[in-house]
């Protein structure tokens, strides 16, 4: 372990370098804008703007509006440039090439494939052409010498009918690159439990689902989450902080406050449930509006000095113009946190994989090694 790093020294490091795990981060949140502007142009697409450049800004302000409904209005883009095997095939291998770039080892790329059937595609080659790019980037960075393993979380649209569908697809490709499950789309009105029988489906078959939930809705949002969705992780979450209070003249040493839980709160902590926070988008959408627009007034920081087990994530690298390199460097910046946050955030994340404890053993001893060599 890292011993009594200073702020600073997280500062100076070049964050790209540090070993990284990503539970949540959507394919059709991470496309390059110059693919968006070739791959528009075959497709007939109308784009703002075909300036890849420009593009990427429009992606940037459009998404930063402070609503979810808004920020899920630019997905038109994206998921319309993603209607062929060859299309979902190149962002997929291209989202994996990024992510190497960025120092990730381990990833989960989520996904609707029900929105990728209008070129004709069935569900299944949908599946098997993001397949077919994650294990062409794989192996290229991999002939590279650098080693990455990324798995599909297939999503459910939460305000369609299709969940047991989806779940089956799930199901069937759990060998094939697959890993969990999750729902997208709208929160607020389509809880959990519109989805119970694929939840169910899926829980009877011991297959692992996170469930968006805790973003633009609230603690019942979350509560169907873990009842309705047997979720193992909570996609975003951030909102259990409201179930948090917060009392700065308890008397205690050090000006420390004493937090209080309450039911829901308390559920998830005491088990340990992971919570995928995504810091820009949060404030993109108004997720953590309560509590301030500023990052250093998110409740990041009061769910990680709580105990929560707090994990770090990027949501969409397009709409937020993020990677998780710039994620961590924000916290640093606005929480002071040193090597030794950012390895027990890294940590947090392998133990949430949806991936073999022997695999997750071995991420953690390679990052936790990665990390005592910046210190020694």
């Amino acid at each position: 372990m890292t011993e009594n790093l200073s702020p600073a020294a997280a500062a100076d490091v070049d964050f790209r370098v540090l070993p990284k795990i990503s539970l949540h981060d959507h394919l059709d949140g991470g496309l390059r804008p110059a693919t968006i502007v070739e791959l528009a142009e075959a497709a007939g697409h109308t784009l703002p703007t075909t300036d890849p450049t420009a593009l990427g800004a429009w992606f940037v302000e459009a998404a930063d509006s402070g609503s979810l409904v808004r920020y899920l209005e630019t997905f038109d883009h994206t998921i319309a440039v993603m209607q062929t095997r060859d299309g979902l095939t190149r962002v997929a291998r291209e989202f994996v090439e990024d992510l190497v770039a960025d120092g990730v080892v381990y990833g989960e790329v989520r996904w609707a494939p029900e929105q990728h059937l209008r070129g004709g595609l069935t569900l299944d080659e949908t599946v098997e052409a993001v397949q077919a790019g994650i294990e062409e980037a794989t192996a290229a960075a991999r002939a590279d010498g650098s080693d990455i393993l990324v798995g599909q979380l297939v999503s459910a649209m939460r305000q369609a009918d299709n969940g047991v569908e989806i779940a089956e697809l799930a199901l069937r490709h759990r060998d094939r690159g697959v890993v969990g499950f999750d729902i997208a789309g709208p929160e607020d009105g389509f809880g959990p439990a519109r989805l119970a029988d694929a939840f169910d489906l899926l829980a009877k078959n011991l297959f692992p689902a996170t469930v968006h939930a805790g973003e633009a809705a609230g603690l019942d949002s979350i509560t169907e989450a873990l009842s309705a969705g047997h979720a193992l992780r909570l996609g975003h979450g951030v909102r259990i902080a409201e179930d948090l209070t917060v009392d700065f003249d308890a008397g205690l040493e050090d000006g420390a406050a004493l937090v209080t839980c309450g039911p829901v709160a308390s559920w998830v902590l005491d088990r340990q449930v992971p919570l995928e926070l995504c810091p820009s988008s949060n404030l993109q959408t108004g997720a953590v509006a309560a509590f301030g627009t500023r990052l250093d007034q998110h409740p990041f920081d009061l769910l990680y000095q709580t105990g929560f087990k707090v994990t770090v994530n990027t949501d969409n690298r397009l709409m937020s113009n993020t990677t998780l390199s710039d994620e961590m460097a924000l916290l640093v910046d606005a929480f002071g946190y040193d090597l030794d946050d950012l390895l027990t955030l890294t940590l947090n994340a392998v133990d949430a994989a949806f991936a073999p404890l022997s695999v997750r053993l071995a991420l953690a001893e390679a990052i936790t090694e990665s990390y005592d060599g910046l210190s020694g």
